[in-house]
């Protein structure tokens, strides 16, 4: 053994003695999903080692049970749904909510540099105001806004259509601006949105 550990923030496959135990559809699953599950686990639980536990967690429980998995009608909405799980218990046990407010809203000002401490009474302004959404309305809204996913790409994340998630960012953005009193410009959204 080398020692060397890899890094789970990078683009990364399955570790290279597990892709010949491990079904295909799992691994190329995995690869898929990895980075983005760890990004979305980050945001809530604020701790690196804490979200690398938890995707480990899901996808070594997914893993044991992928026959079932495959079963489902939709494998991305089990797989996420067994995250949110997993995240939202880990958050039990510490006693705490989702930490979103903060590690997003710092990641921006880390981000754009030290320009002003107003992006920082703006940025938690949002935040606290995401995280006021309805569960599905969160999730669209993290991850495209906050962790910068394309739609449909959000959509294959969650396992819900393209127009699931651009009904969900169009009620997310309404209320967004009724709790944070600013007009709300009915543009429209393509792909880039």
């Amino acid at each position: 053994m080398s020692g060397h550990q890899p890094n789970p923030w990078a683009d990364q496959a399955v570790r290279d003695d597990l892709t010949a135990v491990l079904p295909d559809t799992f691994t190329a699953f995995y690869c898929l999903h990895h980075q983005a599950y760890l990004r979305y686990a980050h945001l809530q639980l604020d701790s690196r080692p804490a979200a690398e536990q938890v995707v480990e967690d899901v996808f070594v429980q997914l893993a044991t049970m992928w026959p079932h998995v495959l079963k489902q009608p939709n494998v991305d909405t089990y797989a996420w749904a067994a995250l949110k799980e997993e995240v939202a218990r880990r958050l039990e046990i510490q006693g705490r909510a989702p930490a979103l407010v903060e590690t997003a809203a710092f990641e921006q000002i880390r981000r754009t540099s030290r320009k002003s401490f107003a992006v920082l009474e703006s940025s938690l302004g949002l935040y606290t105001a995401i995280a006021r959404l309805p569960e599905r309305q969160y999730d669209v809204i993290v991850l495209r806004f906050v962790l910068g996913y394309p739609m449909r790409q959000v959509a294959e994340l969650m396992g819900v259509s393209y127009g699931t998630v651009r009904s969900h960012v169009r009620g997310a953005r309404r209320r967004l601006a009724r709790d944070l009193g600013i007009e709300w410009a009915t543009e429209e959204m393509n792909e880039e949105d």
